[in-house]
């Protein structure tokens, strides 16, 4: 038993010790099993337990979720009234919205179909209009190519500025202030002599103005034809100014100043742009040349004159009649004074009336005061005066 069985750690070890050795090495394993026995069956409990409890757990998860569930299909279910009531509502409010829409959309597309229809009305009207005034335009063109042609014609070109003429001076003068043609004591023969009043002398207004110069000058095609053509209107204006100078200045008979008509705008503002010269030559023969919105002005200017030579004298004639009404009213006061003075004299006539009647009622008073006694048997009667003064003197 004592012989050696291995060396440990340079130490030998009999077969009693090893015996021994793996004797304690047994319990202690033995010890270590049974304590990892009791350990694993302890934790087997533990984790048991711990399981249980976690199945408690659970199942009151479970059943805490299955309340959660069931509130949760409680508040579902009360949610689904509510949206299905909503919803019933919803609908209710979208039908009603719908209708109005409906009636709204119905409202104004039958408000647009009138405005449409009222709008196709008035497009009509103004293509009608506008036909008619297709027409007028093509009337107007045949208008202005006949009159053109009557422009053309130098016979109906004189006859349409004397037309202007007429028309401006018949519509801003009397008849008594204007005369066309009249023939002068020289024997010519203008084509209107306005005389204003207070001034015997006519002023003299023509109307032959020679517009071939300037038809010739707006036809002109180079430098050379439209020099001629200047050449002409100068040549023509100038000759025909010197005419009325030459024909109608005659003293104390006529104005020393004429008015020589232009019936286009257009060559008045070429003359007076292109041929200031033509102008200034006019004006040093007292030869006014005016278009037709400048006789106007002047038979307006002239006009005034009329007004005022008028108004002189009516306000003469109303003149004379206040100085009648003066004198009317003169004799009106004298004959009021004179009926002041027969009423002063009855009121008078009446105060002394008033005073008699007075004195009169005064007197018949006192004698209606007076006292009668009746006569003493043995006394003589007086007389009724001595018995009135006896009574007067007590």
């Amino acid at each position: 038993m004592n012989q050696i069985a291995f060396v440990l750690l340079e130490r030998p070890v009999s077969w009693a010790e090893a015996a021994f050795g793996f004797a304690g090495l047994t319990l202690v394993l033995l010890v270590l099993a049974l304590l990892s026995s009791w350990r694993g069956s302890r934790r087997r409990e533990l984790e048991a337990a711990l399981a249980a409890e976690r199945a408690r757990e659970m199942d009151d998860k479970v059943a805490e979720m299955n309340r959660q569930q069931a509130e949760l299909m409680g508040r579902m279910q009360t949610m689904a009234e509510i949206l299905s009531t909503r919803q019933g509502d919803l609908a209710r409010i979208m039908a009603e919205r719908m209708d109005g829409l409906r009636q709204q959309v119905g409202a104004g597309l039958e408000q647009n179909v009138r405005q449409t229809n009222e709008s196709l009305g008035k497009l009509q009207e103004r293509l009608a209009v506008i036909d008619n005034a297709q027409k007028n335009l093509t009337e107007l063109t045949g208008e202005v190519v006949t009159l053109k042609d009557v422009l053309a014609n130098k016979q109906a070109r004189g006859a349409y500025g004397q037309g202007r003429m007429e028309a401006i001076i018949r519509d801003g003068l009397p008849a008594a202030f204007f005369s066309f043609q009249p023939t002068l004591s020289s024997g010519k023969r203008p084509d209107c002599l306005v005389t204003l009043p207070g001034d015997g002398r006519g002023l003299v207004i023509d109307a032959k103005f020679p517009l071939e110069s300037f038809t010739m000058l707006r036809e002109a095609r180079g430098d050379e034809a439209r020099k001629q053509a200047s050449a002409r209107v100068r040549a023509d204006v100038g000759q025909h100014v010197k005419d009325i100078a030459e024909r109608y200045f005659l003293p104390g008979e006529t104005q020393d100043m004429a008015l020589l008509f232009v019936p286009s705008e257009a060559i008045y503002a070429d003359l007076h742009e292109h041929f200031d010269d033509v102008i200034q030559k006019a004006h040093r023969a007292r030869v006014m040349i005016v278009s037709p919105s400048l006789l106007a002005l002047a038979i307006q200017l002239m006009q005034s004159l009329v007004r005022d030579a008028r108004m002189r004298e009516e306000a003469r004639v109303i003149q004379s009649e206040v100085g009648k009404l003066l004198d009317d009213v003169r004799r009106l006061g004298d004959r009021v004074d004179k009926l002041d003075n027969h009423f002063r004299q009855a009121q008078d006539d009446v105060a002394q009336i008033k005073t008699s009647a007075g004195k009169v009622t005064g007197r018949a008073e006192k004698i209606g005061a007076l006292e009668f006694d009746d006569a003493r048997p043995n006394e003589p009667q007086l007389p009724f005066a001595k018995a009135v003064k006896l009574k007067a003197a007590e």
